[in-house]
């Protein structure tokens, strides 16, 4: 708190005492006070209110500043109420507390929302969990019937794997912090497992993908680094043109790492680039190819966000799509 905004908050009570002063001197000059005297006592009445404004804006700085170091200090914000000692005036005491109430209240609130958070996570990973099973046993189904029949239900078992890991993954994404684990992982071993992860889709889809120069070593999230390029990859199989191929590269930066897909597909209009990353936002493509959620890209976005992750898209209608994930360098990463 500066001195000036101190004293602009009580110019209205600094007024009130100087027009105060000033009727008692006119007063005191009327009933036949000498000037002389009058002078002396308006100088010792004006320097012990500066004295007295001075002391009270040195107190409030003080406790101001002490009460920034205590909020600094705070790994759990939501205590500060918790924290701050009791003020010594009857109001400030009164509306201290009425604030500390509604300050335990709001945790209250926020524990049982996070509560709640937690028993859906819980219940979305076991209902998971079980429903693989019975993909699987169709998957064993699929196998003894004939060719063009097969085709079309491991496709769509395919579709039902990626909205169902989709929606895991979205169940998790409301709080990535509890299950991350950042390590050095090479980014041809990211390639490998979201490839392996949509085989069946991009091989219905007839995607050929494409490698190169993906040696480099990235400190991220396994798990969610995969997530993100699956995505991916099922939308440049979604929206796939008539010779499909989608090629993975990665190129140094500095000290960051560059991971390029790039496909030859149908492109995405320049008008709604800006919002492909909005959640529930499926486009003229979405709406006319079906089967698009909105979620894909806006779960891609808020992950990388997560992970210090740089996502940025340039696409042109009928020629393809271009994504690069940056990622940063381990020293510049905000999560341990």
């Amino acid at each position: 708190m500066t001195l000036r905004e101190f004293l602009s908050d009580r110019i209205g009570r600094i007024a009130l005492q100087l027009i105060s002063a000033g009727l008692a001197a006119l007063f005191l000059f009327a009933v036949g006070t000498q000037p002389g005297i009058l002078v002396i006592l308006f100088l010792v009445l004006f320097l012990v209110f500066a004295a007295a404004q001075i002391y009270d804006f040195c107190r409030q700085s003080s406790c101001l500043r002490e009460l920034e170091a205590i909020w600094d200090g705070l790994d759990q914000k939501y205590l500060f109420a918790e924290c701050v000692p009791p003020p010594k005036g009857v109001y400030e005491r009164r509306l201290f507390d009425l604030t500390r109430r509604a300050g335990r209240a709001m945790t209250g609130a926020v524990s049982d929302a996070e509560a709640s958070q937690r028993e859906y996570r819980e219940y979305v990973e076991r209902w998971v969990h079980e429903i693989k099973a019975p993909i699987t046993a169709a998957r064993l189904i699929c196998r003894g019937l004939d060719g063009d029949t097969r085709r079309k239900l491991t496709a769509e078992l395919a579709q039902i794997e990626a909205n169902i890991e989709r929606a895991l993954f979205y169940a998790r994404a409301e709080n990535p912090e509890q299950d991350c684990l950042f390590r050095q992982v090479n980014l041809g071993e990211i390639a490998s497992q979201a490839i392996e992860n949509h085989r069946s889709l991009l091989i219905q889809s007839g995607v050929r993908v494409e490698t190169e120069n993906l040696n480099d070593t990235v400190y991220t999230d396994e798990k969610w680094a995969v997530f993100i390029l699956g995505q991916l990859l099922q939308n440049a199989a979604r929206y796939r043109g008539a010779e499909p191929v989608v090629t993975l590269s990665a190129k140094p930066l500095g000290k960051q790492v560059q991971f390029i897909i790039q496909d030859n597909g149908i492109g995405i209009p320049a008008h709604e680039l800006p919002r492909v990353f909005d959640r529930g936002f499926t486009g003229s493509n979405g709406r006319s190819r079906g089967g698009s959620t909105g979620m894909g890209l806006y779960l891609c976005k808020k992950l990388a966000s997560f992970m210090d992750l740089g996502l940025h898209i340039v696409s042109r209608e009928g020629e393809g799509t271009v994504v690069t994930l940056t990622f940063p360098a381990r020293e510049n990463l905000t999560k341990p």
